[in-house]
């Protein structure tokens, strides 16, 4: 699903406020440094729970919890071993990432700030020199 946030208007519609929700999820995840470090080390490749915890030096169990984090939001991948299904692989859902710097780099883009003045309070009651019309 592409998702995309409307330059045009000053509310929010149905499609902004369920982009703000995909992106708020995503970036509360990925808000907390272990997980961090999990998407950077699953950058080098596929990777096992015990190749992260020896490179990140935690508990298997508290490794598991993270990737199954980062597995809800759609960042990372499974797979099973197809000869010992005990073992579990884990890298991260390239077209995921590809949406989630989409979204961030289109919310975050400074092009999107409008030149806007408030209507009310002190400065709505000024009159701004680019406003006034001269008539000769």
């Amino acid at each position: 699903m592409q998702l995309t946030l409307s330059t045009n208007k000053l509310s929010e519609t149905t499609e902004d406020a369920a982009v703000i929700e995909q992106l708020a999820r995503q970036l509360k995840v990925l808000g907390e440094p272990n997980r961090l470090r999990i998407v950077q080390l699953l950058r080098e490749g596929v990777q096992c729970n015990c190749e992260l915890g020896d490179a990140l030096e935690m508990a298997p169990n508290l490794i598991s919890h993270h990737l199954r984090i980062l597995r809800e939001v759609g960042l990372v991948e499974v797979e099973r071993d197809a000869v010992d299904a005990r073992w579990i692989y884990y890298s991260l859902n390239r077209a995921a990432l590809k949406e989630l710097t989409a979204l961030f780099g289109a919310f975050f883009d400074p092009a999107r700030i409008k030149e806007r003045h408030p209507s009310c309070g002190p400065q709505g009651s000024v009159v701004r020199t680019d406003e006034i019309l001269v008539v000769t």
